[in-house]
């Protein structure tokens, strides 16, 4: 594996942008206002972390690529020392805000001691510019390098990455740009796009929403955020997860995936939950344990 330090050094001047702006806490809504909530929490689990008092839930802005986006940033409310962090990249594509769907999971991560950094993804939540799904929107991802660079609580030599859906896509994309993470881990991840957008396949509308130019376009925008296309670039020790009943994407897609790391000696894990949903909803208490332990397995 690379070294961190070099890593960091060459990802520091190479996505170096202005200072976060100051951090503002978020407002988190009922339990029975969000969308899709019962995927990710029970009321009971979403109220035990909306009113925990040990952690804090904010949102910063930050500069990405000339755009002014946002990150959410879920800490300890006392600090002492540097601590670990998890770039999470959540599902779908534009959102207005996503915090409380995944405010369960934020707290299982800080209460396994990471601080989390959640971005939120130019065109949504009120940030400048498009979201490509897997284009140049990528940028936010790779540019909270800054940000965690600025965050004198974060250990640098301790990030890693946990992406669903398309935000496994946008992960497995950050490790072929060589984003400095330690290990990673996905869950439902699109590793095969022209398979989602085929004639006939559920995301075939989508995709000349999503991407205008689709038709004329449609080998480099599939290639690009498809990681079965590149599974040499696969340079992180990488923890697959997948629900064997995912309707959104083909358990086949993870299966594949594995083998082609396999064949090519990479470090990777398996688990795909015979039963499980697209987010593995009644899995999700050891989905979340499992992405944990991969990443204090590859702790330095």
């Amino acid at each position: 594996m690379r070294p961190t330090v070099l890593l960091l050094a060459i990802f520091a001047a190479a996505f170096c942008g202005a200072a976060p702006a100051a951090e503002k806490p978020v407002q988190l809504p009922e339990y029975g206002s969000i969308r899709h909530i019962e995927n990710y929490a029970t009321a009971e689990e979403y109220k035990a972390a909306r009113t925990d008092p040990r952690f804090t839930l904010t949102q910063l802005t930050y500069q990405s690529d000339g755009l002014a986006v946002s990150a959410y940033v879920y800490k300890p409310a006392k600090i002492a020392g540097r601590l670990p962090a998890v770039v999470f990249n959540r599902g779908s594509w534009t959102w207005e805000q996503f915090a409380g769907e995944y405010l369960a999971t934020f707290h299982r991560l800080g209460e396994a001691g990471f601080v989390v950094v959640a971005p939120i993804l130019r065109g949504s939540g009120g940030a400048e510019g498009r979201d490509e799904l897997g284009g140049a929107d990528l940028g936010d991802v790779m540019n909270t390098v800054g940000v965690l660079r600025d965050m004198s609580f974060v250990d640098s030599a301790n990030v890693f990455m946990y992406g669903e859906s398309r935000g496994g896509m946008m992960t497995l994309q950050a490790i072929r740009e060589r984003y400095p993470m330690r290990a990673a881990a996905v869950v439902g991840a699109f590793a095969d796009m022209a398979e989602l957008t085929a004639p006939g396949a559920r995301f075939e509308k989508a995709a000349t929403m999503i991407w205008p130019d689709y038709a004329e376009q449609r080998e480099a925008i599939n290639r690009r955020r498809s990681a079965l296309a590149w599974p040499e670039q696969i340079e992180v020790p990488l923890l697959i997860m997948q629900g064997g009943a995912d309707r959104e994407v083909p358990p086949s897609q993870a299966l594949r995936l594995a083998t082609s790391l396999q064949a090519l000696g990479k470090p990777y894990e398996l688990v795909i939950r015979k039963g499980a949903n697209h987010v593995m909803t009644e899995w999700r208490h050891e989905r979340d344990a499992q992405a944990v332990e991969w990443f204090r397995r590859h702790m330095k």
